[in-house]
């Protein structure tokens, strides 16, 4: 029943604290108490309380139970604040800029190892970034170690000015403006776990011929046990590694999100899920699993997972970024059809224009005009 103006009492046990409490972001000025009646609002879409029946404390719905409107309002007191419990707030990466208030001075140079195609493009490069730049500029030393760069006298003068460094001993994490990386995927892969960035974390029975079995935690409640081959969980920018080739979707860097990936699950119904950013992920070894797991890191760092052992995967709250050639969409797609093929297929041919005059004839000439007979 819709009511105007109407007063509803209210249970006499709310404690002194909750009958009388304010929002300063909510017209603070008028207080919210027992005294105060309902505000109603000409035809009200929420719970009513007719006259006969507000003794007894008896409701009824006035509409069917559809969704809220687009357009929702929470009373004249009611807001929506931040969660201060929250740990960790994750930010749209696509609102995300890099700026340098100075002129980048640092560079870190990440060359394929072993790639002979490579090697006239890195030279070309460091001399471009240190003569014509005047950059600092870091290899790695076992990049120095190449023949083809040792016993090239030209290049000499140049590979005396370099600042080398060696994986696991030098940390340059602090004395880095930005990266450049030579070669594929690997080098990316590469140049990420320098700096402690992962992509994806994958849990996988590894060479035991049982199943895994893997209990999978979000916020601290079980979700699921994974029994299977393992499981993947990925960043979006990891999306298109492994997960999609164990039947995940593709999901664009700009979305912030973990993707949970099965492999080869025992189960037809487990599909992979998507789940937001700020949430805790821990994946342990069930208590009643037949054999250990192996854990690895972006394919590296690969060791196992015994009873008891736990992992804790969160997303971190400062995302890597890329420089785009054109930007994030267009690069992002021209890479998936590129290094993918993702829909790349044989275009259907057209029909020629003689013929779609010839099918458009055909189908408006009566059937006895053709010489068949009309039944």
């Amino acid at each position: 029943m819709e009511m105007e103006q109407e007063k509803v009492s209210m249970s006499k046990e709310l404690s002194a604290d909750s009958a009388s409490s304010c929002c300063s972001t909510c017209r603070g000025d008028e207080d919210w108490g027992l005294s105060h009646p309902i505000r109603g609002r000409a035809k009200s879409r929420s719970l009513s309380a007719s006259p006969a029946l507000a003794s007894t404390k008896e409701f009824r719905r006035t509409r069917s139970l559809h969704g809220p409107c687009p357009v929702t309002t929470f009373g004249p007191k009611a807001c929506v604040l931040q969660n201060p419990q929250t740990i960790m707030h994750i930010q749209d990466p696509a609102s995300q800029r890099l700026t340098w208030n100075k002129s980048p001075k640092s560079v870190l140079v990440i060359k394929k190892i072993r790639d002979a195609s490579l090697l006239q493009p890195f030279k070309e490069l460091c001399v471009y970034l240190m003569e014509e730049n005047n950059m600092i500029v870091y290899v790695e030393k076992k990049v120095l170690e190449d023949p083809a760069i040792v016993s090239d006298d030209n290049f000499g003068p140049v590979k005396k000015k370099f600042c080398t460094f060696r994986e696991d001993y030098d940390d340059i994490s602090n004395q880095i403006d930005f990266i450049i990386c030579l070669g594929g995927d690997g080098t990316l892969l590469y140049a990420s776990s320098l700096f402690q960035v992962l992509n994806e974390v994958v849990i996988d029975r590894g060479p035991s011929s049982y199943l895994s079995n893997v209990d999978v935690y979000l916020d601290g409640h079980l979700i699921t046990t994974v029994q299977g081959d393992g499981v993947i969980v990925s960043t979006p920018t990891g999306s298109t590694a492994y997960a999609a080739a164990a039947g995940a979707s593709m999901i664009h860097p700009n979305v912030p999100a973990i993707m949970i990936t099965p492999i080869c699950p025992h189960s037809l119904s487990f599909r992979p899920i998507v789940v937001p950013a700020g949430v805790e992920l821990k994946i342990m070894l069930s208590p009643e699993a037949r054999n250990t797991a192996w854990v690895s890191f972006d394919g590296r760092k690969r060791q196992e997972i015994r009873h008891g052992d736990s992992i804790s995967i969160t997303t971190s709250c400062y995302p890597l970024p890329s420089i785009c050639v054109r930007d994030p969409v267009s690069d992002w797609f021209e890479s998936l059809a590129q290094c993918l093929h993702w829909n790349v297929r044989k275009k259907q041919a057209h029909f020629p224009e003689e013929e779609e005059e010839a099918e458009e004839v055909q189908a408006c000439t009566p059937a006895s005009a053709l010489g068949v007979a009309e039944p």
